[in-house]
């Protein structure tokens, strides 16, 4: 059954579910939009649970944020490198994520703020990886709330 929150939802991602979707009814939502490539981003707070239920972390970011902390078990396989003053895409991405992880593996993917790691789990969609989470509001939002780091 969908109900008005449900709709409001639907609503709100609109451009996609218009074309995509036929229906949205909550419990299939999450199915029907990572078929066709659009990953489900969670708060920090669910990614860390996911983490504590066995999910494993992918941190996308640069080597060099990657060391100056991370999430506590935290695998880094950089999404973009720097390049000068700018970034540049890892095109060996996802080649080097399937070297660490299995397709069917539950993965929660990160990066400083959400943007990089929502591209990656779009990326790994998109090439048969099913498992698939994006942490809203990356590592900034993870250590704001007191999560736990390495170094």
């Amino acid at each position: 059954m969908v109900t008005i929150g449900d709709q409001q939802r639907c609503d709100n991602i609109g451009f996609i579910s218009s074309k995509i979707l036929s229906f949205c009814p909550k419990a299939s939502l999450r199915g029907n939009l990572e078929a066709v490539g659009v990953p489900t981003s969670v708060p920090v707070r669910v990614a860390h649970e996911l983490l504590q239920a066995g999910h494993r972390y992918l941190d996308v970011r640069t080597p060099e944020e990657f060391s100056a902390g991370h999430a506590t078990g935290a695998i880094n396989v950089p999404y973009m490198y720097r390049v000068g003053s700018g970034m540049t895409k890892n095109l060996k991405f996802v080649e080097e994520v399937s070297t660490r992880f299995r397709k069917h593996d539950e993965i929660i993917v990160g990066c400083q703020s959400g943007k990089r790691s929502m591209m990656a789990a779009t990326d790994l969609l998109n090439a048969g990886f099913a498992g698939i989470t994006d942490i809203a509001g990356g590592f900034a939002a993870w250590r704001q709330n007191g999560l736990p780091t390495e170094p």
